[in-house]
């Protein structure tokens, strides 16, 4: 901690800002710092911290001063770290929190998460070293002009420069963007890759497409998430919650068609989770992301029957169709129950429930509610 020096927070000429995180506590080693939880910065010269509560508050160190950093996991009441291994303290540094330390290293603790994407960006910057190739503050030798004169074209020159980094490093992100060979390439392997699997599945069990169990296997087979939202990556709260739905987006759209345009929300749940892998998703976290479909304008939609069954299902979905289709299917049997139903159309009994409920309310069907269980009947009044 003796690396840090007092800062105004405020960023020199030529300096960009790269990432900032909260609720960071800085450690000395393995003793917590002075100050409370605030607010980690990394530009492309300094790694700065400003107090939460007190933004007079604020100091820096140079990222020269950084030999190497590693993660550090967390656990059961810890928050996940970054340990920054330092260079020593040199002789002229200006003061600091710290005048001195008995450790080589600190430790930066995410009480809010998102150290992955600091952890990334720190390394990138560690692997550019920018602040060799632009120094902050260079000054303009111009003997003629006043003091007031050199300030203003220090100035100006900064502001150009920003705007000339900016411009470049648009450009590459877009010229990034816009590089499909990797994901041409990688797309080649899987297509490879599912149809080996398919091939294997049909030596070994037939005819894939009348088989229900092999197909749902083959389909979760092709349907891994590479690279799953989490909180870790985008941070808490709404963010994370608008970034999941419009993944969920995403992946939900085929199996959705295949079941006919509904699922109900625990299949989804366990589908998603498959998918995830060992990034596993809690319920509340499904149902918060689910209700932003519509603010999203995402083809999806959340839906909440009277009986308190929750259902994902495509926006296209007619209600109509569903409603004429149980009543089609009751009538041409005379009378079905929901397990009988349920076998007709290939749906979930709990689906198919509902779908006889809803026609029941719209005056389409009756009920016979006896000991035998529930049976449903053209309503021929």
């Amino acid at each position: 901690m003796d690396r840090f020096v007092w800062s105004s927070g405020l960023l020199e000429i030529n300096e960009t800002l790269v990432i900032q995180q909260r609720g960071v506590r800085l450690y000395d080693g393995e003793e917590k710092g002075k100050m409370d939880v605030g607010i980690l910065l990394l530009s492309t010269h300094r790694l700065l911290w400003r107090d939460h509560k007190n933004h007079d508050c604020c100091i820096a160190m140079p990222l020269s001063q950084i030999v190497l950093f590693e993660e550090q996991a967390g656990g059961i009441g810890k928050s996940a770290k970054i340990v920054v291994h330092l260079h020593p303290a040199p002789s002229n540094k200006e003061p600091g929190p710290y005048q001195t330390s008995k450790y080589s290293y600190i430790k930066l603790s995410f009480k809010e998460h998102g150290q992955i994407e600091f952890s990334r960006r720190l390394s990138e910057e560690m692997t550019q070293r920018r602040w060799e190739h632009v120094p902050v503050s260079q000054p303009i030798n111009t003997s003629t002009t006043s003091q007031a004169g050199r300030t203003r074209a220090v100035g100006i020159v900064g502001i150009e420069r920003k705007l000339e980094e900016k411009r470049k490093e648009m450009d590459k992100n877009i010229s990034e963007l816009f590089n499909t060979e990797p994901f041409i390439s990688q797309a080649k392997e899987m297509v490879e890759l599912s149809r080996s699997i398919a091939s294997k599945i049909k030596d070994k069990q037939g005819d894939i497409t009348e088989d229900e169990t092999i197909r749902f296997k083959s389909y979760l087979l092709s349907m891994g998430i590479a690279n799953p939202v989490t909180r870790e990556t985008h941070g808490s709260g709404t963010h994370y919650h608008m970034q999941l739905a419009k993944q969920l987006g995403e992946i939900l759209l085929a199996p959705l068609e295949e079941q006919g345009g509904m699922m109900a929300l625990t299949e989804v749940y366990c589908l998603v989770n498959r998918a995830r892998g060992m990034e596993l998703l809690s319920p509340e976290d499904l149902v918060n992301a689910c209700k932003m479909f519509e603010a999203l304008k995402l083809p999806l939609r959340l839906r909440i029957f009277d009986s308190g069954v929750m259902v994902i299902q495509l926006q296209s979905h007619s209600e109509e169709e569903m409603i004429a289709s149980a009543l089609d299917n009751v009538s041409e049997k005379g009378s079905l129950t929901s397990e009988e139903f349920a076998k007709l159309l290939g749906l979930s009994v709990l689906l198919s429930k509902e779908r006889l409920l809803l026609a029941e309310k719209m005056g389409h069907l009756c009920r016979d509610d006896s000991v035998e269980g529930l049976r449903f009947y053209p309503n021929l009044f």
